[in-house]
């Protein structure tokens, strides 16, 4: 079923009868008028009027094209622009004005540096933050896996350990990294079993860090059924930016989690294979194992 035709077998429930039919359209609308106003509170009800809609119907629309709701796109945006702030070297409390919080509890209360991190660790370049990680043989060649407290933040495939291990340290130069294969024995085992064909989805806790379009892109993929593929047009069109094949591309290749976020789903709109971080045999392999 389409978007467009899902939207429309929706309904409203007590709040009232559906104004429009809600699509595709009305939703980049609105995802526009969150971006021109993303600095200030923004309720449902001002949103569904813009779209010419009931709050409750484009609720369940929005959350249902985009992935997220409203909200949390709106917060997601808000986060973006505050970690620019600080990796542009703004002081936090500059930085979480000029991104639209209206004070420092707001910044804590949302996390939009991840759920691990408070923004002034973040500034930090994640100093002080414990990276655990682990790497085991696979189908597919070295894989590392590693994880804060609060959830994986990288997942990795190579052919050297030690090479697995620089490229984890570059990720996080300031944080507190070691080898703990002991408490990642059962991510690691999900992701082999994941990688032998015994388990078609991989829903693991995350704590990553990305901008409200990665975010978009990634939640996208997520959602591709196992052993289908889609084209970087199509997956920019379904996200409401068709014009942004390329930044589609470019969040597929900084996805830090690969397998968990299935970005080798991703193929040329002639169907062809085009680049994969890990290696486009690898890519290849992980396509012909799913179907």
């Amino acid at each position: 079923m389409s978007a467009t035709a899902a939207a429309t077998r929706l309904r409203q429930g007590s709040a009232g009868p559906v104004k429009t039919p809600l699509g595709m359209d009305q939703v980049r609308k609105a995802c526009a008028f969150i971006q021109q106003h993303a600095d200030a509170p923004i309720t449902l009800a001002r949103l569904a009027q813009h779209v010419n809609a009931s709050p409750y119907h484009f609720q369940r629309v929005f959350t249902r094209l985009v992935g997220i709701s409203p909200r949390e796109y709106q917060d997601a945006l808000r986060a973006g622009r505050f970690r620019r702030g600080l990796r542009d070297g703004a002081p936090v409390t500059g930085a979480l004005y000029d991104a639209g919080y209206g004070s420092s509890s707001r910044v804590y209360e949302r996390r939009p540096t991840g759920r691990g991190m408070t923004p002034a660790v973040y500034k930090r370049g994640a100093r002080g933050v414990e990276v655990s990680y682990a790497i085991a043989d696979s189908p597919l060649g070295r894989l590392l896996v590693a994880a804060t407290p609060k959830g994986i933040c990288s997942v990795k495939l190579g052919d050297r350990d030690e090479a697995l291990e620089r490229d984890l340290r570059q990720e996080y130069p300031a944080a507190s990294i070691t080898p703990n294969r002991t408490d990642l024995a059962r991510w690691v085992k999900t992701i082999l079993t994941y990688l032998n064909g015994r388990r078609p989805h991989l829903d693991l806790p995350l704590d990553i860090q990305a901008t409200a379009f990665q975010w978009k892109v990634w939640r996208y993929l997520q959602s591709i059924p196992y052993g289908q593929t889609r084209a970087y047009s199509q997956v920019a069109r379904d996200i409401g930016a068709p014009s942004a094949v390329r930044a589609v591309a470019r969040a597929c290749a900084t996805n830090p989690v690969c397998l968990v976020i299935p970005c080798h789903r991703v193929v040329g709109k002639d169907g062809s294979l085009t680049g994969y971080r890990w290696g486009v045999e690898r890519k290849k392999k992980l396509l012909a194992s799913e179907k």
